[in-house]
C-alpha cells in the first residue's frame, strides 16, 4: 500500500519572523500590510486565540488582538527558508510535490526500505527541520493525498497523525468542513440537507450529492469522502507565475498613479524572477475596482525578460485595455510562461541592451538584499502624493514594526 506524507510548516511566515527576531518569540505576530486595507498573510499561534487569522483584514485582526506586533511580508526570506525545507524533503524521496512555499506531498512508498515506514520518515523530517532550521512542521501519513492533507492539520502545531489503512473509517467522524474545497456556502447547503460529517457525505446517495454540489464536483466529493483518491504525487511541478500585488490605502483614479504602482510592482516581480533564476514570456496586469470587481489583461512577449523596465513597459501597455475612469483599490502584476534563465544573453535585436538590463537588475537586487529593501529608488516613485505612494521602504508604518533584516 502507498504511503503519502503531507508536510505543512506551522504558521510559516510568522514563524520565520520569530526565528529571525528572538524578541518576537512567544508574542502574537501578524504578518502583512499595516494599512487600513491591509490583509493578514500569516498569524502566529500566539495571536490565534484572539480570533486573528490569515486572510483577515489587518484592521480587524488588530482590533481582535491589539497587543499583536505587525511585521511586513518578506517574500525573498520565506523563499530562502522554503528552499532549505524542500532540500530536507528530497533527502528522503525524489517524489516531492510542492503545493506552496510551506507545504508539500511526498510519496515515500519506495523509501521505506532505507528509512523505515511513513511515520518514521515523517518524524525524521520533522526533527531535521527543527534541528537544522529551527522551525516546526506538522505531518500527516496516509495511503492517499487527501487523507494525508487532512491528517497534517489535526494536531497543529508540531503534530504527527498517521491514518490507518481504513481511510473511510478515519474520515467518517470528521466535520464536513474538513473536506477539501467545501467552503462556508457549500457547508451551509450540505448541513441544510442534513449532512454534518465526512461520513455523511460518503453515505449520501450520488444523485442527491450531485444535486447539492453539481454532478462533477459532487461525485469528486463523494469519492474523497469514501477515502478513494488515486492521485499520484507529481514531483518538480514548476511555478506557473510569479507576481506581486498591493491593496492601496486610498483609491487610485487615472493612469498616472496606477502607472507608478505598476513600476513598483514590476521591480518586485523582477527581483523575484532574478532570485529564482527565471525569465517570463507573458505579463498580466490585475486591477480591482472600488466596487470589488476584478479585471485581468495579459500579453505575450517576443522573448523572455526578467528586468523591471521590460515588465513595466508591458504592464503600461496593458492599461489601455482597462477602464481607467473607475477608482482602483488593488493593483497587481504577474509574470507567466516562465523559463529558466541562461548565462548567455537571449538572441534578440538588442542583445547588449538586454544583457545590460539583466545585470543592472542583479545589482539592484544585491543592494536591496544588503540594505533590507533600502538604497535604490527610481525617480518616478519620488514624485507622487504621499497617499498614493508605493512603499519604498518596508519600515515603520503606524501600528507596524520593521522586520529584523531592516533593523540591522
Amino acid at each position: 500500500m502507498r504511503q503519502i506524507l503531507h508536510i505543512d510548516m506551522d504558521a510559516f511566515f510568522a514563524s520565520v519572523e520569530q526565528l529571525d527576531d528572538p524578541s518576537l518569540r512567544g508574542r502574537p505576530v501578524l504578518v502583512g500590510g499595516a494599512s487600513r486595507r491591509g490583509v493578514v498573510a500569516a498569524a502566529s499561534y500566539e495571536a490565534r486565540p484572539s480570533g486573528a487569522r490569515s486572510a483577515m483584514p489587518m484592521a480587524e485582526a488588530i482590533r481582535r488582538c491589539p497587543q499583536a506586533v505587525v511585521v511586513p511580508v518578506r517574500h525573498a526570506r520565506y523563499a530562502e527558508v522554503s528552499a532549505q525545507v524542500f532540500a530536507i524533503f528530497r533527502r528522503f524521496t525524489p517524489l516531492v510535490e510542492g503545493l506552496s512555499l510551506d507545504e508539500a506531498f511526498l510519496d515515500v512508498t519506495a523509501s521505506r526500505s532505507l528509512f523505515g515506514d511513513g511515520e518514521a520518515i515523517a518524524a525524521r523530517i520533522k526533527r531535521a527541520i527543527q534541528g537544522e532550521i529551527g522551525l516546526t512542521a506538522s505531518a500527516g501519513v496516509a495511503p492517499c493525498k487527501f487523507a494525508a492533507k487532512i491528517a497534517s492539520d489535526l494536531r497543529k502545531p508540531d503534530g504527527l497523525v498517521v491514518v490507518p489503512d481504513d481511510v473511510a473509517a478515519f474520515l467518517a467522524p470528521l466535520p464536513l468542513e474538513r473536506m477539501w474545497g467545501v467552503g462556508p456556502r457549500a457547508a451551509e447547503r450540505l448541513r441544510g440537507a442534513g449532512l454534518a460529517t465526512i461520513g455523511d457525505l460518503a453515505r449520501c446517495p450520488a444523485p442527491r450529492l450531485h444535486e447539492l454540489l453539481g454532478p462533477a464536483w459532487g461525485e469528486h466529493v463523494r469519492l474523497l469522502a469514501a477515502g478513494i483518491d488515486e492521485r499520484e504525487v507529481v514531483p518538480g511541478r514548476a511555478a506557473e507565475s510569479i507576481g506581486a500585488e498591493e491593496t492601496v490605502e486610498e483609491d487610485l483614479l487615472g493612469r498616472a498613479p496606477i502607472e507608478r504602482w505598476l513600476l513598483e510592482l514590476s521591480a518586485r516581480v523582477a527581483r523575484r524572477l532574478l532570485k529564482a533564476g527565471l525569465s517570463c514570456r507573458a505579463v498580466a496586469v490585475k486591477l480591482k475596482y472600488s466596487d470589488f470587481t476584478l479585471r485581468t489583461r495579459q500579453t505575450k512577449l517576443g522573448e523572455p525578460v526578467a528586468d523591471t523596465d521590460s515588465i513595466y513597459a508591458c504592464a503600461k501597455g496593458l492599461l489601455s485595455r482597462f477602464d481607467l475612469s473607475r477608482p482602483v483599490r488593488l493593483v497587481g502584476i504577474a509574470a507567466g510562461d516562465l523559463t529558466r534563465q541562461t548565462e548567455s544573453p537571449t538572441l534578440s535585436l538588442f542583445p547588449v541592451a538586454s544583457e545590460r538590463r539583466r545585470r543592472l537588475e542583479g545589482v539592484v537586487a544585491d543592494v536591496a538584499e544588503r540594505f533590507g529593501g533600502k538604497g535604490i529608488t527610481r525617480a518616478a516613485l519620488l514624485e507622487q502624493p504621499r497617499s498614493q505612494e508605493p512603499p519604498r521602504e518596508r519600515g515603520a508604518v503606524p501600528g507596524a514594526r520593521g522586520s529584523a533584516r531592516e533593523r540591522k
